[in-house]
């Protein structure tokens, strides 16, 4: 009997990991990422509690409304925080994790986290401001190239399942077996390109940048105070957490069962910060004009392991 209620508990937990974890945890994530870039750097840095101070501050503050603007730049920090809390419901952080009524399609996710994007890039047109419009341009020219490499690189992780529902491609890739040949490292080195972008991190971007002319993500921000600026922060560090979630549970080696995945989550996920930090700590910023042919490295790599797990080739 204590068996069936320890099996019967496991979605209930990871469901509540899931939920707890992706809106109230995720500014940590990013609050880690940039503490470990300034011990990296040999600075004392800001604490990982950072972003959470941020958010409270942002919070208390009135919102701003920008002469000549509709209500496409009233709504969109809604629309874009609405998306990402979806996706955090949608990404499981185990295999058996329930659907909440979202289900777990990659499809899915990958539809969220665009029209998050498109809704940035509306607002950023109906204030058109010149700088949050550059931003905004470049911000959907790395998109298409990202998009293409996160849907090609879960695609290899789905081989393995023969399913695009994301339990499932977690149960698939748990264990040592999957990883016996060479096609999930392709997807793997695919799908680091892809958090790099999704997360806004060099070499793609640095979100540490104050200048307009540079920037990628930030730009679309800059119209926006309050709490509309607190709902799209909080947005981006939700971003963190579902494409870091995806790679420790999918596309690092990982254990069977429910239990040791919870318990191996927190160490993939700092491990996952600490590469992160590494990369903007060792890594310049590409000119824009070279972030696609990088992209396009990554889902090329991941072509590869499709065609090669496809044919039976590795």
């Amino acid at each position: 009997m204590s068996g069936l209620t320890v099996a019967g508990a496991a979605p209930a937990v990871s469901g509540l990991v899931q939920v707890a974890g992706g809106l109230l945890l995720a500014p940590l994530l990013t609050g880690l990422v940039q503490h470990l870039k300034a011990r990296l750097q040999g600075r004392r840095g800001p604490s990982p509690v950072q972003p959470y101070r941020e958010l409270r501050r942002l919070w208390g503050k009135s919102a701003v409304t920008v002469e000549g603007t509709t209500v496409v730049y009233r709504l969109a920090p809604a629309v874009t925080a609405a998306a990402l809390a979806t996706g955090v419901l949608l990404v499981p952080v185990t295999a058996a994790a329930p659907g909440l009524g979202v289900g777990h399609d990659v499809l899915a996710l990958a539809g969220l986290l665009a029209l998050a994007r498109f809704a940035g890039a509306a607002a950023a047109w109906d204030t058109a401001n010149g700088f949050a419009l550059m931003g905004a341009s470049r911000d959907l020219m790395i998109a298409v190239f990202v998009e293409v490499t996160l849907v090609l690189a879960v695609a290899v992780a789905a081989l393995t399942a023969r399913s695009t529902d994301l339990a499932a491609v977690i149960a698939g890739t748990a264990g040592g077996q999957p990883w016996t040949t060479p096609v999930l490292a392709l997807g793997t080195a695919a799908f680091a390109l892809v958090i790099l972008a999704e997360t806004g991190r060099q070499p793609i971007d640095n979100p540490d940048t104050h200048l307009e002319l540079t920037m990628v993500h930030e730009g679309p921000l800059l119209e926006y105070a309050g709490r509309d600026l607190a709902y799209l922060q909080w947005a981006m560090a939700a971003r963190h957490w579902i494409v870091l979630v995806l790679g420790a549970q999918v596309f690092l080696p990982h254990p069977r069962g429910t239990w040791a995945e919870l318990a191996t989550l927190p160490a993939a996920l700092l491990v996952l910060c600490a590469g992160l930090a590494l990369a903007e700590t060792m890594v310049a910023k590409l000119r824009i004009l070279r972030v696609p042919r990088f992209l396009a490295t990554g889902a090329l790599l991941a072509g590869l392991g499709l065609t090669a797990g496809l044919t039976g080739l590795a």
